[in-house]
């Protein structure tokens, strides 16, 4: 069995996000199992090409949006709003 990468890891951890529910960057950093690579993990999901991944599910730990590439949508906050996410 091979190991996954932390990119997997962290794709892994914001699959299983449930609709309606966020994660801050550090959470998932956390949950691919490296605490403190949140700024790797807002990396990754700029590059996400994938919209099975719903990389809009992931915030700033202030609770402010952060970017967001524009995969599902105009923008992270109205993509959130229309799954029942209030913040």
């Amino acid at each position: 069995m091979s190991m996954m990468s932390f990119r997997e890891r962290v794709i892994d951890v914001v699959t299983k996000i449930p609709q309606g529910s966020v994660m801050t960057y550090g959470d998932v950093a956390t949950g691919a199992g490296s605490p403190g690579a949140a700024r790797a993990v807002g990396s990754i999901m700029a590059q996400n090409a994938d919209t099975t991944v719903p990389c809009h599910r992931v915030i700033r730990s202030d609770g402010t949006m952060g970017a967001y590439n524009g995969l599902r949508g105009k923008d992270k906050e109205t993509v959130l709003k229309n799954e029942g996410y209030n913040a």
